[in-house]
Formats: C-alpha cells, sequence, structure tokens
C-alpha cells in the first residue's frame, strides 16, 4: 500500500498532445525489483488509452522503450524537440 516509485512527467500540448516523461524514481529499498519498468509500462499503457503519445525524456523511459518497441512507439523527433525545448523554458518545474 506504500508508494514505492514514481514518473514525473508533464503534458506537452503542441506541436501534439503528449505525455513527456523527465524523471523515474524508485525509493532505494526497492531497486531492482522491476518497479520502474512496471512504471514505464504503464505510462504508455496510460497513454495509449487516452489516445497521447509518450515524448520520453527520462534516461530510463528511453531505455526502456528501445527494448520494448512493440509497447513503446518510437515519439516524432520534432515532439522530443518542442518537449526540450518547453523544459528548457520552465526549468522550475523539474
Amino acid at each position: 500500500d506504500a508508494v514505492t516509485g514514481h514518473i514525473e512527467y508533464f503534458v506537452l500540448e503542441s506541436p501534439a498532445r503528449a505525455l513527456v516523461p523527465v524523471h523515474t524514481i524508485v525509493e532505494p529499498a526497492h531497486e531492482g525489483k522491476g518497479i520502474a519498468g512496471s512504471l514505464a509500462r504503464e505510462l504508455y499503457g496510460m497513454a495509449k488509452r487516452e489516445g497521447i503519445v509518450v515524448a520520453p525524456l527520462c534516461p530510463y523511459v528511453v531505455k526502456w522503450a528501445e527494448r520494448h518497441p512493440d509497447e513503446a512507439p518510437a515519439a516524432d523527433p520534432a515532439l522530443l524537440e518542442a518537449a526540450k525545448d518547453w523544459l528548457r523554458a520552465h526549468p522550475e518545474r523539474f
């Protein structure tokens, strides 16, 4: 019943709506148990259910997506750049 991990993300609105994961955090006592992978899988599942793409900036989610292309479609490079631009313009958010 305790929170052992989470993914910090924001919702990009333009040029297209996207979930943009920035950090994946798992409590140290729970590392190595597949929690981060489960979080990434659920993030992509949530995006799919909502009809939104994922533009990952979090290094863990990027690597997870590369290992699971069937569950994590590649993001459009222009969308990734827009997400990076948004993050640079709003550094106080993360």
